[in-house]
């Protein structure tokens, strides 16, 4: 695990200074604001996104993996953008695109019936109930 940290750092270190050199002293302090800003709105955000999440649960167009999946690429999405650097943010846009792809695009797709919505009332079968009585010779009928 602690050689994952320090590639990741070694990779920030690499692309932020890459960054660095191309944009110049006040574009990177535009970039590092911009992209704190963007983080920052999509966790503001982050209750809405999640009861629109929901709703298409509920509607048959997410199912649960998709749900998770959406919410939490949303989540370290933002956190991503929010930590300052040029790997994290490339990482962090990435989500936010996979997030966009599962909430617009894989929600495009045509909606699956709610298995809990409706069972009972098709699995109903209309059935008489006739019941005779040996003894009187009298039948009684239920519908």
């Amino acid at each position: 695990m602690p050689v994952f940290v320090i590639i990741y750092f070694l990779l920030e270190l690499y692309f932020s200074l890459a960054l660095g050199e191309k944009l110049g002293f006040i574009g990177s302090v535009v970039w590092i604001l911009a992209t704190l800003s963007i983080g920052m709105a999509t966790l503001r955000m982050a209750p809405l996104t999640i009861m629109e999440n929901l709703q298409a649960v509920g509607l048959g167009k997410l199912d649960m993996k998709k749900f998770q999946d959406a919410s939490m690429a949303s989540f370290m999405g933002a956190i991503l953008l929010i930590i300052p650097g040029a790997f994290s943010d490339m990482i962090g846009f990435i989500l936010l695109c996979y997030t966009f792809y599962l909430r617009f695009i894989a929600t495009i797709t045509p909606s699956k019936p709610n298995i809990y919505k409706n069972q009972g009332e098709e699995d109903v079968i209309d059935v008489e109930i006739v019941e005779r009585n040996t003894d009187n010779n009298t039948s009684i009928e239920c519908k």
